[in-house]
């Protein structure tokens, strides 16, 4: 089996460092393995690092990160429960996907794709239907804005509710403070900002969330992602739940040591150099954001594509010329928008230099 060499510059799987693939070859222990325990304990460490938490319930869940995602709203939500959504893209809906089949009374707030969740409007909602939790998407990968948060963690708790918050595409890309902006509840992936392969989602859960989950009336509906019962294996009790992916783990170890070998300051920067970087190469070709002036995000630059030009045909020239991936849109922008990725390990002046380059011989400019 030959695998061809991809430089990744799509809304994720980001590129992998060697580093992170060579952990995946190191030899399996069991799951219960004194050196794998202790490799668990650093990798808890390390996440609450990352984000900006002391919370004890930080672990990474066996899953990407719409796993992290289910595994917030079936631990956190009951049937009938009141939830508020901010919708401006494909993973605020899909949030209230998952909610209404946890039996949740959902209510969206919405906005056009490309602009954030006005904080008021936000507000506005959470004071009229009082939610037991409200959720938003922090780096939405479909339209690649940065919703701001001010305010609202006051609002929901308030009312008694809890926040809770999608960090997939920002977690170690910019920052992200879960404590300081009072958020109950996060998720993320381990594919995108990281540069682990696709197959954990790292989630955090604070204090008042972990006591709304040992109050629940009924049991959590997915057995798989319990957090009652996951969080005594990752506890003091290693309590066998279900075999861990160890090699996955390993994998993360390691994407972790170099996010802080980096260091969190120095790579937030590097990756919004390398946005601006790309920014002014793609203004140079005619090449213009979709996404809300000042809400953009540095790691997922939505761009239009250009008119008279054949978005599938590009990105497939894109692909089979130079080896290099991007993404088409979705939903609203489904062949209207190219997602490009400068996450991780892809965030370099290389890549920026080459997709340009590439992108300006293939449409002529």
């Amino acid at each position: 089996m030959t695998t061809p060499q991809r430089v990744l510059m799509g809304p994720g799987p980001s590129d992998v460092p060697p580093r992170v693939l060579e952990a995946l070859a190191r030899p399996t222990v069991g799951h219960l393995d004194p050196y794998f325990l202790g490799l668990m304990d650093e990798i808890r460490d390390r996440l609450r690092r990352l984000f900006a938490t002391k919370n004890e319930m930080t672990l990474a869940v066996s899953g990407t990160g719409s796993a992290g995602m289910e595994t917030l709203f079936v631990n956190l939500v009951e049937p009938g429960d009141k939830v508020v959504i901010g919708r401006c893209g494909v993973f605020g809906g899909r949030m209230a996907d998952v909610a209404e089949r946890c039996g949740a009374e959902v209510v969206c707030v919405d906005a056009p794709w490309g602009q954030i969740i006005p904080a008021q409007d936000f507000i506005a909602a959470i004071k009229e239907h009082r939610p037991r939790l409200a959720a938003l998407v922090h780096a939405e990968t479909s339209t690649g804005i940065c919703q701001p948060l001010d305010g609202i963690a006051d609002a929901v708790h308030e009312v008694g509710g809890l926040l809770a918050l999608d960090c997939v595409t920002s977690l170690g890309g910019m920052p992200v403070e879960i404590d300081r902006w009072g958020v109950d509840a996060a998720y993320s992936g381990t594919q995108k900002c990281l540069s682990c392969p696709p197959g954990l989602a790292p989630v955090t859960l604070s204090a008042a969330a972990v006591a709304r989950l040992d109050g629940r009336a009924r049991k959590v509906q997915s057995w798989y992602l319990d957090l009652s019962m996951v969080r005594n294996y990752w506890g003091g009790e290693r309590a066998y739940h279900h075999t861990a992916p160890v090699n996955m783990l390993y994998a993360l170890h390691e994407a972790l040591g170099i996010v802080f070998e980096e260091g969190l300051e120095a790579r937030f920067a590097r990756h919004q150099a390398m946005h601006e970087r790309l920014r002014d190469g793609l203004a140079g070709l005619g090449i213009e954001y979709v996404s809300a002036p000042g809400h953009g995000l540095p790691m997922l630059n939505a761009v239009g594509v250009p008119e008279g030009v054949d978005d599938a045909a590009t990105r497939r020239r894109l692909l089979d010329d130079y080896g290099i991936e991007i993404g088409g849109g979705l939903g609203d922008f489904r062949g209207k928008a190219w997602r490009i990725g400068l996450m991780g390990h892809a965030a370099t002046r290389r890549n920026v230099t080459l997709l340009v380059a590439a992108l300006s011989e293939i449409l002529g400019r």
